[in-house]
């Protein structure tokens, strides 16, 4: 018998794109038995009572404040009860197939508590939705694939594409889709709220393989994600969001580093403080 499949999305202030995601979720459901948990963060923008009203069947959360992405995602797994539990970004479309491909892949692999597919963007264009480790090396190795992958020579370009669509273990997989075994998840407290917004996915991978778990990519599985919307509609805040976890991981995983990259940080003032 096949697990269920626990669904959980978090929405704030993204009417639009989360009406369109929990649409395509119900339009290509999984070939097993599954159900939906959508974790409002107090949206100012009606999200909550148009999600209420479309799909009353959906067990809808409204949280009475902003709690974060990370902390908001586990209200919404104690809130559900699949063996197998999918984080979705409210900015994500996903195609026939792809949800059950996605637990079928998990399934078969049975090493690994977590998989992610590959991910595109809304013109079809590959996202780098893997990576290393978060490190000094890690995230300068990162940037270093994002530039040639968006304006490398054709040859690097071709290279790093074809690695992108190669079935593979890695350090993490990306928050915008991501697949766990809800037992794995229990046995590492769930995500940690430290983080807001950003740094959670790689922090929760690094949580699950240090419990001796391995975290799969499944390129075949390919997902839709619309990203840069918050970034679109507040910069600043979303910036200021994404140092502040990135601060927090240095301070967990790597503290040595860590002070460096707040004065690195202050002396940019890319957070407005030096703290």
């Amino acid at each position: 018998m096949r697990a269920s499949l626990s669904i959980i999305v978090v929405t704030f202030n993204a009417r639009a794109d989360a009406l369109a995601c929990l649409a395509s979720v119900h339009a290509h459901a999984p070939a097993r038995p599954w159900d939906l948990v959508v974790v409002d963060n107090q949206s100012t923008d009606g999200t909550a009572d148009a999600v209420g009203d479309r799909w009353p069947d959906v067990h809808l959360i409204r949280l009475p404040e902003n709690i974060g992405f990370a902390a908001a995602n586990n209200v919404g797994i104690r809130a559900s009860a699949g063996t197998l539990v999918l984080l979705l970004n409210s900015d994500t479309l996903v195609e026939a197939g792809q949800l059950e491909g996605l637990c079928a892949a998990l399934e078969a692999t049975p090493e690994a508590a977590a998989a992610g597919p590959r991910l595109v963007d809304g013109a079809g264009r590959q996202e780098l939705s893997f990576g290393p480790m978060i490190s000094p090396a890690g995230e300068a190795r990162q940037k270093v694939r994002l530039r040639l992958l968006d304006s490398g020579p054709d040859a690097i370009r071709d290279r790093i594409t074809a690695v992108m669509q190669r079935r593979q273990f890695v350090d993490w997989v990306s928050g915008a889709c991501l697949l766990v075994r809800r037992a794995a998840a229990e046995q590492v407290g769930l995500i940690d709220e430290r983080y807001f917004m950003y740094c959670e996915d790689v922090d929760f991978c690094a949580a699950l393989r240090a419990a001796g778990h391995r975290i799969l990519y499944a390129p075949e599985v390919v997902v839709t994600h619309l990203r840069g919307r918050s970034r679109a509609t507040a910069p600043a805040a979303t910036t200021r969001r994404y140092r502040d976890s990135q601060l927090a991981f240095y301070r967990k995983h790597h503290p040595r580093w860590a002070r460096l990259l707040r004065w690195y940080l202050a002396a940019r003032d890319i957070t407005g403080r030096s703290s």
